[in-house]
């Protein structure tokens, strides 16, 4: 694939492979499709939008369902449905080639903060404003499995399966971990000082991996549940989290305008933060690993990508580029912005 002239965003040195602009409010999620040319954003102003990856010209017409803030959105393991999530807590399954809804149901009472699949795509787990997360049969739209977790007004409640898919990892004011099956808590784990706001689980499963209102990244080991490191670096809250396919770098975005690089070997930064010309809401690696896309929110509502192996060949660390190209498990991520709207 070939990649556009890079060019310099006014704001900060660091250059981006290329700019979409067109959402009138915060982007809420930023995908890469299986193509391998084409991206997909969500955003508060109601719609879901594809994007040519090299020319950065929006395809198509918005997709829109209703009215209301789409505030979460997840690509199927097979890469053939979006399911969206948001205001009013509706739950929507697109069609990829289409652009049309095939399935709609109201799964809460308030509006959804989270969604992810299972890794067979029969499933989707929703959290919710509503203080519940629920596991649905993706076709039947039956609840599997209801968690009613206690969390403040107005909280989003965000919600993520393991590696194998035997537990969940719920975030609010708490990071807990439940048991898939019977939804019993399996452990309350401490160690942020604030609302936990995104979380990652690696494909291995050994390890998973949260952000914070509290400015923090924190590494956990999931035998033991003890902490295994921090990330410091960003200074305001951290907004959202990804794992590369190979498992070797993590990406971070953050209400400082950064979006930031991480060595999962160490825990050390890659580089310098790439700057941005407003709050980071979104990051998402392309399928190979060499692209990072972003999405922003408040004044500037755009969408951007990042060549990532440029970044880590100039910090001189190249080892952590090996095996991108090579296919990897299912990687398990959840990010929600703490500034999506409340209901």
């Amino acid at each position: 694939m070939s990649l556009p002239v890079a060019r310099t965003e006014k704001t900060g040195s660091r250059k981006y492979r290329q700019k979409f602009e067109g959402h009138t409010h915060f982007i809420d999620g930023v995908v890469h499709l299986r193509c391998g040319q084409r991206i997909m954003t969500c955003s508060q102003d109601g719609s879901l939008r594809v994007w040519n990856l090299e020319s950065g010209e929006q395809i198509g017409d918005d997709w829109r369902d209703g009215e209301g803030g789409v505030f979460t959105m997840a690509l199927s393991p097979d890469g053939k449905k979006i399911a969206s999530g948001g205001e009013g807590g509706w739950v929507r399954l697109w069609d990829i080639d289409t652009g049309k809804v095939i399935i709609r149901w109201m799964a809460h009472t308030r509006n959804i903060a989270s969604l992810c699949w299972s890794r067979d795509g029969g499933r989707v787990v929703t959290g919710s404003y509503d203080g519940t997360v629920r596991v649905w049969n993706a076709e039947s739209r039956e609840i599997i499995l209801q968690i009613e977790i206690r969390i403040g007004s107005f909280q989003p409640l965000r919600a993520i399966y393991s590696a194998d898919e035997t537990m969940l990892a719920t975030c609010a004011k708490f990071l807990e971990i439940w048991d898939a099956k019977t939804g019993k808590l399996i452990k309350n784990i401490e160690g942020h000082k604030r609302e936990v706001t995104c979380l990652a689980w690696t494909a291995d499963g050994s390890t998973l991996i949260s952000g914070s209102l509290d400015y923090s990244i924190r590494m956990w080991n999931t035998t033991t549940w003890q902490q295994i490191r921090v990330l410091t670096g960003h200074t305001m809250f951290v907004e959202a989290i990804a794992i590369s396919p190979n498992g070797r770098i993590l990406a971070s975005a953050s209400q400082d305008k950064t979006a930031r690089l991480w060595n999962l070997d160490n825990g050390q930064p890659i580089g310098l933060p790439i700057q941005h010309p407003d709050v980071v809401a979104r990051v998402s690696f392309s399928a190979e690993g060499k692209l990072l896309a972003s999405g922003c929110g408040q004044d500037n509502n755009s969408a951007y990508t990042w060549d990532i192996s440029a970044i880590v060949t100039e910090a001189g660390l190249d080892e952590l580029l090996l095996d991108l190209n090579v296919s990897t498990p299912f990687l398990m991520t959840l990010h929600n912005s703490a500034l999506s709207a409340s209901s």
